[in-house]
């Protein structure tokens, strides 16, 4: 048994380009669960939008990226105007449902064979992501030396971007959460009456913090298309939603680094198991009798106790304030 292969490989995945993707949606859920108390389960409809914004864009309609770049982004804002108009002024299981609906109608649409000249369909797109790998300065066919890790030249060039789009997006969250437009979010978490009462339209807020939020899971799809180097609409399933949520509860809701550590976290503790499993059922005496299909499943449900043991130890997360996540039912 190689551990120091299993920690390299877990590491690698801990600070790789997945977890940047992750990092992104967990920001973007964090602005509405962690701040305004928002329910959004389908965070990787806005990924979606912004994924393909770039491809349609780029491939059907032969554009510049950053053309797709913004349309992307516009179409992920434009969700969550046409999402919260109705749902907003509602309780809070309302937007739940309209999310998930909204994040599932938007995969089989993409994939339907009616949309093939314009998505691709099932195929998806591809052949968008030139002119980032061209601003690259790295080799994109030599593996880089890093702490042990090793990376393509291209994977270094995307962790180099998304790591700093990342932070960035965290001093934005730590400026507007300190601001007085981010204690209103939070009074309005907290009792919006009292918000109301007070002559803060609760309405608005709840829908700025929504299109924000929106726009930085569309941020997300941007990166993963652009570091994949394609798109297929069955990538975005609802379970990447809840993989976002399992990374903001780990690292803690209504933090700033929470969802960041919370993305990092979570795939190392996914791939941790993942790569011992392996090694212990490989070779001629391995030390397991499992499948490869069942390490693929028991990497989750080990990961699934780890989280509820920390759930019940601490529920507000590593870097989280336990009275941040006492929402008002």
């Amino acid at each position: 048994m190689d551990l120091v292969s299993v920690f390299q490989v877990s590491f690698a995945q801990m600070i790789g380009p997945s977890a940047i993707f992750y990092a992104l949606l967990a920001i973007g859920l964090n602005l509405h669960y962690g701040y305004a108390g928002l329910l959004n389960f389908g965070q990787i409809g806005f990924a979606l939008l912004g994924g393909y914004g770039v491809g349609i864009m780029t491939v059907t309609y032969e554009q510049p990226l950053w053309v797709g770049v913004l349309v992307g982004l516009a179409l992920s804002g434009l969700l969550a105007l046409v999402l919260g108009i109705p749902t907003l002024r509602l309780r809070a299981d309302y937007l739940a449902i309209a999310t998930i609906a909204a994040a599932e109608i938007l995969r089989l649409m993409f994939r339907s064979t009616a949309s093939d000249s314009v998505t691709g369909s099932t195929r998806g797109l591809w052949g968008f992501a030139e002119p980032f790998t061209a601003w690259s300065p790295f080799d994109s066919s030599r593996q880089y030396s890093l702490l042990g890790m090793r990376f393509y030249g291209d994977d270094l060039w995307a962790m180099v971007v998304g790591w700093t789009v990342v932070l960035l997006l965290c001093g934005l969250v730590y400026l507007l959460s300190h601001s007085p437009w981010g204690r209103v979010l939070r009074a309005v978490r907290e009792d919006e009456d009292a918000a109301r009462a007070l002559g803060k339209n609760v309405f608005v807020y709840k829908m700025q913090a929504l299109v924000l939020g929106g726009m930085i899971g569309g941020l997300g799809g941007v990166f993963n298309a652009l570091q994949t180097k394609s798109i297929n609409p069955d990538f975005y399933s609802t379970a990447q939603t809840f993989f976002a949520f399992g990374a903001l509860i780990l690292g803690g809701a209504a933090t700033v680094f929470g969802p960041v550590l919370g993305a990092m976290v979570f795939w190392f503790l996914l791939t941790l198991p993942d790569a011992f499993l392996r090694q212990a059922i490989s070779g001629p005496d391995p030390l397991l009798p499992l499948t490869e299909q069942q390490v693929g499943a028991m990497r989750f449900v080990l990961l699934g106790i780890m989280i509820a043991v920390m759930m019940v130890f601490r529920p507000q997360g590593i870097l989280g304030n336990k009275r941040e996540v006492q929402l008002d039912a």
